[in-house]
């Protein structure tokens, strides 16, 4: 089983708040919440990022802090990290999107989610997922990344459609976002054409390449950050076209 993605900042964070001592929380761990070989050295670990607890430490440590386990796991990039920080079962969304457990859990184990439109709909809405995590746990990212390069260093256009098909939202919407993410990467590669100053160049070149690393995070705050993803295929809300609102 993968490590969850634990929070140790938010851990630090909520135990200091509460006035707890890093030994107050191993203690309380091993005398209520019958973990025994809870050390202070162990608690201390998880603070530093050095170590991760289990599920049910990680329960447990929740119910010390006075928080809920979600508060203390980092960003879910997989699909047992987002069912895990709903607190759901494996048969709990499996039921929900329509899907038998054994063929649920081999999806979790891939790391990759399969599933018809409809399916994928349902696994949104039960995990509360973003767009972005939607496309990120149907393996799509790596692809849409591909394009999204190629977009913005050649004509933004040609790509539409092909991008359209992975992320489920209006045609418009998507040019707008193209187009924006194409003159920005422009504009930081403009330097590179000059002739005069090398170094100038050179530090546009490497903007670019950041840029470039960083091509669905830009594609995604262009859109939207922080919303929440619509029912495919019919986009509605905060990312939907002006005209659906």
């Amino acid at each position: 089983m993968p490590d969850l993605p634990f929070d140790a900042p938010a851990a630090r964070r909520l135990r200091a708040a509460l006035g707890l001592t890093a030994d107050h929380v191993a203690h309380t761990l091993r005398t209520s919440y019958g973990l025994p070989l809870t050390t202070l050295a162990l608690v201390a670990a998880w603070e530093r990022g050095a170590a991760t607890p289990t599920a049910a430490e990680l329960t447990a440590l929740a119910g010390v802090l006075w928080c809920s386990p979600a508060e203390l796991l980092g960003r879910p990039g997989t699909l047992r990290e987002h069912r895990l920080v709903r607190g759901l079962a494996a048969e709990d969304v499996a039921r929900a999107v329509g899907h038998e457990l054994p063929a649920y859990l081999r999806m979790e184990e891939a790391g990759r989610w399969r599933g018809t439109e409809r399916q994928s709909a349902a696994l949104a809405e039960v995990l509360g997922l973003t767009l972005p995590d939607l496309v990120a746990v149907t393996g799509a990212e790596a692809r849409l990344a591909e394009l999204l390069r190629a977009a913005v260093g050649t004509r933004w256009q040609a790509h539409v459609r092909a991008i359209t098909k992975i992320v489920p939202l209006s045609r418009r919407l998507v040019e707008d976002a193209l187009h924006d993410l194409h003159e920005d990467y422009q504009r930081r590669m403009v330097p590179t054409l000059s002739w005069g100053d090398n170094s100038t160049a050179g530090v546009a070149s490497d903007a670019g390449r950041d840029f470039l690393d960083g091509i669905v995070e830009h594609f995604w705050s262009i859109l939207q950050p922080g919303s929440r993803t619509p029912t495919p295929p019919r986009p509605s809300g905060p990312w939907a076209p002006s005209s659906a609102r």
